[in-house]
């Protein structure tokens, strides 16, 4: 019966490092404009990235689905993959990474192709800014 407590403890502490809190969001319009003036982006055929460095111990996110998309529920759906994408992947991704999150149109793309574009974009921004600060 201890056994049992013990490995409810590890998986409970295992999902509470795989949660999104709202500091991890990216929501005012201030944010958006300071990330989209840095030019710093990197896309491939399913998503498109603009990064700004931030000086916190982690990578926030905002998402940007526009009505190109489709209807209501496709652009919602889209989020929640985008929003998953970050969640499942965001102990691998660079810290200190502000990131704005753009699908691209008709890429049809999965949770899986989502987070593997997710990680390779971040590390090439990460690179990125960081050759620019040595600059």
């Amino acid at each position: 019966m201890e056994s049992n407590r013990n490995t409810s403890f590890s998986v409970d502490l295992a999902v509470n490092q795989l949660t999104l809190p709202k500091s991890r969001h990216i929501r005012s319009s201030k944010e958006f404009a300071r990330i989209y003036e840095g030019k710093q982006k990197a896309g491939d055929g399913h998503l498109l990235i603009f990064a700004a460095a931030n000086e916190l111990d982690h990578s926030r996110f905002g998402l940007s689905v526009s009505k190109k998309h489709g209807s209501a529920v496709k652009r919602n759906r889209l989020k929640r993959l985008l929003r998953e994408a970050f969640r499942s992947k965001q102990q691998e991704l660079p810290c200190g990474l502000d990131l704005v999150l753009i699908p691209r149109i008709n890429s049809a793309a999965a949770l899986s192709d989502f987070q593997e574009s997710l990680l390779r974009l971040a590390r090439k921004l990460a690179r990125q800014l960081s050759t620019e600060e040595r600059q």
